[in-house]
């Protein structure tokens, strides 16, 4: 039963079990919510996508109109191994500095989340404790990735009526470039961008450390999970746990930048309806997102050419839903109005 799942999980095989049982939502309230659109002082369709995330939110959240009372916006912080192989324009202690701003309200992202009217989480992954070094070795062990992967589940309140997911760690633009080539093709060229702005040389460097982390672990490519393992971070693995706690919740879920959604892809290989109730908020201005979203068929709610992380875009795309939502709930129908339908 999927209540078994609010327990930790124990093992690789237990999220493949749960991946294999996942929710579908509720279509009778998608139904309900697109008829009642039919049904508004407005040419059909004419909101354009603003009607098709007003149904959205009806699916996963399970009421024909959905509410954005409570909104999570959930950012995950962790430091990477491979940062030594100079893959980056800062140097590591960034990522514990920002996690500071963050608490004191200073980042970007406090700001967004307050404008949109959300719940903002910060929540740092043992950030002494540097992932290894993906170009000679495992990024985490099973066990520290399980570790990981819980913690991201318990971050989800489940009372929550939507979840955005971001993330802050210095050098995790290479390892989401390294998991992109690990599953698609194109290699180390097709998925590196500049991440924190690096130079040519810069680049070079983390085009070759992607390259080298594909050759030391090609061995597990056949198991979406111990490539996460391998060459993810512990970031990357709460963001998927989050999206799996949102899952069982019935929390329709903003994915964030490149990293956030390079983070979930190994959940696609399990099974391809693992994102059903994923939106991508943005495509960001790094290397390869817009490539990931074409590969796992997303179609981003903004396109502002940002490319900071720690949620801002998925905080920002939280307003489009309180639009969406604004009209679905608050325009008269016709028969309310007293407006002439379309005519037959």
């Amino acid at each position: 039963m999927l209540s078994d799942w609010r327990m930790q999980f124990r093992s690789l095989d237990a999220i493949r079990a749960f991946c294999r049982e996942l929710p579908g939502g509720d279509a009778q309230a998608e139904a309900a919510a697109v008829a009642r659109q039919q049904s508004l002082t407005k040419p059909p369709g004419s909101l354009g996508r603003l009607e098709q995330l007003a149904a959205w939110l009806a699916r996963w959240q399970g009421w024909a109109l959905p509410r954005l009372d409570r909104v999570t916006i959930a950012v995950f912080a962790a430091n990477h191994g491979v940062a030594v192989r100079g893959v980056s324009a800062y140097p590591q202690a960034v990522t514990a500095q920002m996690v500071a701003n963050f608490s004191t309200g200073g980042a970007a992202i406090n700001q967004l989340a307050k404008a949109a009217g959300a719940e903002l989480a910060v929540v740092p992954l043992d950030l002494d404790r540097p992932t290894g070094d993906i170009t000679v070795e495992p990024a985490m062990t099973e066990d520290e990735f399980l570790d990981a992967v819980d913690r991201g589940w318990r971050t989800v309140p489940p009372n929550s009526d939507l979840l955005a997911v971001g993330e802050m760690g210095i050098a995790n633009t290479t390892v989401a470039a390294a998991l992109c080539a690990a599953f698609f093709d194109g290699g180390a060229a097709r998925w590196v961008g500049r991440g924190t702005g690096v130079d040519d040389t810069g680049l070079a460097r983390k085009r070759e450390a992607v390259e080298a982390a594909l050759r030391c672990h090609q061995k597990v490519f056949g198991d979406p999970l111990a490539v996460a393992a391998a060459l993810g971070g512990r970031e990357l693995a709460a963001i998927l746990g989050a999206v799996l706690a949102a899952r069982l919740h019935s929390i329709p879920v903003l994915l964030d930048g490149f990293v956030a959604t390079a983070a979930v892809v190994p959940l696609v290989r399990l099974d391809r309806r693992a994102l059903d109730h994923c939106s991508a908020a943005h495509v960001s201005a790094e290397h390869g997102h817009r490539h990931l979203l074409r590969e796992l068929g997303l179609d981003p709610l903004l396109d502002l050419g940002m490319r900071l992380g720690e949620a801002s875009g998925a905080a920002t795309a939280v307003q489009i839903l309180r639009a969406a939502l604004a009209c679905h709930a608050g325009m008269a129908t016709f028969a309310e109005a007293g407006v002439a339908g379309k005519s037959e």
